[in-house]
């Protein structure tokens, strides 16, 4: 794979947004005696997605510019939901994006000596007890946004009793969901996080990394706060939906005494036609609506990967819609601009045929091959040209011929002339077509005077294609991709409806028998896409493409939506 383009650390090209003002705010008055020290801390129950690299950008962005520390910590207290693979994706994303965390590899996991140590502390000091309800019966008296809450029958219960509840907890004496260990705060708070909220409880699962250890697990509202703690945290930065957690985390690191790190809230990214809940994106994956978690449809890290997207290019997106305090949602248009802006720059240009028409040039020798040489790429005059091969017969695309042309056709029909790229003027004299009429054969005489694509007469044609040499054509499968969901906004449904509803039944398109150059047989995985003259960018996909079986993913057509739009505004 082709290492990414290091990110540069450089201020003032980026935008102060204003979770970069609190930090140059901080460190001017010394608040954190001049550290900056940030994190991100996914669970690893799930593929990362594209909304975690903007939360990904953003800390370890923030932490680069102010020659800081980002930490990478897997926030992993639900065994039950939790793999090693889910581990070693995220680790493998983070890379990929162009981010090192360095020896800054933390897990939650790694502090649960010292989570259970606290939450015996606050047994002891009278903030936390050992309640015998279920969780329905929890949820029964936990009120409403307008109603309070009722206090469980065990909340006075006192810390000895619940010390030594809490102990027998840890020695698996009891079974799942018979006991919890609850904070005792305030069933009346306006703020239902903080009616006596649970803060651990039974699990008798194995762990992706303690083992059998231990058999009661931390909830991650009081995991998290105290694991920022630990690590020293000075700048915790999460999404909107952890805000009204805040208070809570507040009470968690004042009760007991410790480091408090400075939460800020960031309005999470939401796209148009996809979904960025990993529980939906879990069920699509387990309902088989696509191939797996990197299915080149997917709006996960590792599914854009697949497909040709540039970790320059996600990190341009990520600059680009910035970071504020309210949701917005942001076309995905903008995401294929930013794709398609930093590919027109660097992609070498080739030449393939997709849905192929025979060509016979019926004047130009048989047997013969000559070589044309072809631009490799016209925005980087460096990077040279190449040599492809010319023979008697060729394919074109099928839409570039009609034996019928509609009005402002300008592409090959019958008496008309056209220029091959690289190639010649060609003029079609002749149809061949099989048992259903079906055009299966042009035939066309060339001008051997306009070599390389001129015409030494200066006459003009209205149209240039592109083609292969048949006799030299790599064979391919071609995967086309679309959106998966056909709705601008997949959730909105009608009642009874589900999100699945809105499924692009055109999302993916597979053509086999496609015709590419020699140099696309070449290609190797995890290079950067190339793009197809006249058709868009495609990438080898890096599991399905054998030796000689290439596989392209098309990572996105020309037409750039986004940039119209804009210029129309």
């Amino acid at each position: 794979m082709t290492e990414p383009t290091p990110p540069t650390p450089d201020n003032a090209a980026r935008p102060q947004d204003f979770v970069r003002k609190i930090v140059a705010e901080d460190l001017a008055s010394n608040k954190w005696n001049g550290a900056v020290v940030t994190r991100f801390p996914p669970e690893p129950n799930g593929y990362l997605h594209i909304g975690h690299a903007k939360s990904i950008c953003l800390n370890f962005g923030i932490a680069a510019e102010n020659n800081g520390r980002c930490h990478l910590r897997f926030d992993d207290t639900n065994p039950t939901k939790e793999e090693m693979e889910y581990v070693e994706s995220i680790q493998e994303d983070v890379r990929w994006l162009g981010w090192d965390w360095g020896t800054d590899k933390f897990f939650a996991s790694d502090y649960f000596q010292q989570l259970y140590d606290y939450a015996v502390q606050l047994i002891r000091d009278g903030k936390a007890f050992v309640c015998d309800l279920t969780a329905e019966e929890i949820r029964q008296r936990r009120g409403t946004l307008t109603e309070p809450g009722t206090e469980s029958p065990f909340r006075n219960r006192s810390a000895e009793e619940s010390l030594d509840l809490f102990a027998r907890m840890r020695a698996g004496e009891f079974d799942e969901g018979t006991h919890t260990l609850r904070a005792r705060i305030d069933m009346t708070s306006p703020n239902l996080n903080m009616r006596d909220p649970v803060i651990y409880r039974i699990l008798k699962a194995t762990h992706h990394r303690t083992g059998d250890a231990w058999c009661i697990y931390p909830m991650y509202d009081f995991a998290h706060p105290i694991s920022d703690s630990i690590e020293g945290i000075t700048h915790s930065i999460c999404t909107l939906e952890f805000e009204d957690h805040r208070p809570l985390y507040d009470w968690v690191l004042r009760e007991l005494g410790i480091h408090h790190s400075q939460q800020i809230e960031f309005a999470r990214l939401n796209l148009t036609n996809t979904v960025m809940s990993k529980r939906k994106l879990l069920m699509l994956v387990r309902d088989g609506h696509v191939s797996g978690w990197d299915d080149p449809r997917m709006p996960t890290i590792s599914g854009i990967r697949r497909r040709g997207y540039t970790p320059e290019s996600m990190r341009d997106f990520c600059s680009r819609i910035g970071v504020a305090k309210s949701d917005s949602v942001v076309d995905f248009a903008m995401l294929e601009h930013c794709v398609r802006e930093d590919l027109n720059r660097r992609s070498p240009r080739m030449m393939g045929v997709l849905r192929p028409l025979r060509v016979v040039i019926t004047n130009y020798p048989e047997g013969q091959t000559e070589m044309c040489e072809a631009v490799n790429n016209p925005e980087d005059p460096a990077d040279g040209t190449r040599q492809v091969p010319f023979g008697r017969e060729l394919f074109i695309e099928q839409d570039d011929f009609r034996e019928v042309p509609p009005p402002k056709y300008f592409r090959l029909t019958p008496g008309r002339e056209v220029r091959l790229r690289y190639g010649y003027f060609i003029t079609c004299n002749e149809v061949v077509k099989d048992a259903d009429g079906n055009v299966v054969e042009v035939r066309c005489t060339y001008d051997p005077a306009t070599r390389g694509g001129d015409s030494p007469d200066g006459r003009k044609v209205k149209a240039t294609i592109h083609w292969v040499s048949a006799a030299h054509a790599v064979d391919a499968e071609v995967r086309l991709y679309d959106h998966l969901f056909a709705a601008e906004f997949p959730d909105n449904v009608p009642e009874g409806g589900d999100f699945t509803d809105n499924l692009n039944p055109a999302s993916l398109e597979v053509l086999t028998g496609c015709k590419l150059e020699p140099a696309l047989g070449e290609v190797k995985p995890g290079g950067i896409p190339v793009q197809f003259e006249r058709l868009g960018y495609f990438h080898l996909d890096p599991i399905d493409s054998a030796p000689g079986k290439p596989v392209f993913n098309r990572t996105a057509t020309l037409k750039d939506a986004w940039q119209r739009a804009q210029k129309k505004a």
